[in-house]
């Protein structure tokens, strides 16, 4: 493996709310929607928050939309606002924006020129049990979630971790709002496999308060 000619403690400060509710419960859409306010009130936009279901999506902009837009930071929804080249088009050109985005937008999708300074990944990128694809294949292991649901899962988490740092010079947040990382015991194997860099732990309430902070060392 070479070395990545990134700074990544200097670079990327992770933080994982340890309040975050659990994901099955009511109320974790709407800490979603309140943590996504938080940061991209905090950042002026530059936000890029990327979800596993088209649903959760159009959930979070309705709740969202109204405060942001009131704070002068406008939201970009796939699916809702446009298809996904249009939106980065837009996104770049218009940065005080909120992008929210699934399937595709957890890879291949290169924000270059710093215009992205917040990463929210709302869910473990799971794939859905009930996927005939996924699950024909899972069929092969004796142990079908941590043999493959697992590992299929950290791949895309990695993935989704990379939109953010693209250049020597990027510097940002990666936000991640799913307690089971914390929680689980398969939630090592997501951290481990992100680069070393900066992690905070620390409440919802703590959230803007560290990215203002960290934004405001960017060079």
């Amino acid at each position: 493996l070479v070395d990545s000619p990134f700074d990544y403690p200097k670079a990327v400060l992770l933080c994982i709310p340890r309040d975050m509710p659990d994901p099955n419960s009511r109320s974790y859409q709407e800490a979603v929607q309140q943590a996504v306010i938080d940061v991209s009130s905090a950042a002026g936009g530059r936000t890029m928050g990327l979800f596993t279901s088209h649903a959760a999506l159009q959930t979070t902009r309705s709740g969202i939309k109204e405060e942001l837009e009131g704070l002068g930071v406008k939201v970009l929804a796939q699916g809702v606002d446009g298809p996904p080249r249009s939106l980065l088009t837009t996104f770049l050109e218009k940065p005080a924006s909120v992008l929210l985005g699934t399937a595709s937008f957890w890879e291949g999708v290169d924000i270059p020129g710093g215009a992205l300074k917040v990463l929210v990944m709302a869910r473990l990128p799971f794939n859905v049990p009930t996927d005939p694809v996924f699950a024909a294949r899972s069929q092969q292991f004796e142990d079908p979630f941590n043999q493959y649901a697992v590992p299929q899962s950290v791949l895309r988490f990695r993935q989704g971790f990379g939109r953010l740092i693209r250049g020597e010079e990027d510097r940002g947040v990666v936000v991640v709002l799913d307690p089971r990382i914390l929680s689980r015991s398969y939630g090592p194997v997501f951290l481990e496999s992100l680069p070393n860099c900066t992690v905070v732990k620390g409440s919802l309430r703590e959230l803007s308060q560290a990215v203002k902070q960290w934004i405001a060392k960017s060079p």
